[in-house]
């Protein structure tokens, strides 16, 4: 019985060896509607206001890490990511649904001034100054929240470390 399987696969084998591999199936594209202005300019995906929060809220949780484990590059360096985030939100959402106060607005008088406080603390090392700009950070977080009919989004201080693959102490 071995023997008669193990000849009937060296015969397919020996078939399939002298055969051109099949062409892989080619998928028919569905048909595509008639191109709208949005989907002939220059960025083909924005993404979500809500996806860009979460990687803001993302950050935040982060900054507070680092700067209470007192590693200020890295502290720095999510401050950085922080105002960048917001810069790109400002970009690509400038307002949102039926948001009473446009999103970019709502950002340069909200929290533009709080960040760049809170990177002078970082520059400084100074724990007790982080720690206040951290949260005027945070409450201009939630005062853009609530002036944009989402102050259901309240932001805090981290209670615990939701990232526990990295280490946020100076080595």
């Amino acid at each position: 019985m071995k023997h008669t399987l193990l000849l009937a696969a060296l015969v397919v084998l020996a078939v399939r060896c002298g055969r051109p591999p099949a062409a892989p199936a080619t998928p028919t594209p569905a048909p595509s509607p008639k191109p709208t202005a949005a989907a002939t300019a220059t960025v083909a995906w924005v993404p979500d206001l809500g996806d860009l929060m979460l990687q803001q809220q993302m950050r935040h949780a982060k900054l507070w890490l680092a700067g209470e484990a007192g590693n200020w590059k890295l502290a720095a360096y999510e401050c950085d990511e922080l105002r960048e985030g917001f810069e790109e939100i400002a970009r690509l959402h400038p307002t949102h649904k039926q948001a009473p106060v446009p999103i970019d607005q709502a950002i340069e008088s909200i929290i533009k001034e709080p960040i760049d406080k809170l990177a002078q603390a970082i520059a400084k090392a100074d724990r007790k100054a982080f720690e206040k700009a951290f949260d005027t950070v945070t409450d201009g977080c939630n005062a853009c929240h609530g002036a944009t009919d989402y102050g259901f989004s309240v932001l805090q201080r981290p209670k615990s470390n939701p990232f526990p693959n990295q280490d946020f102490a100076v080595k």
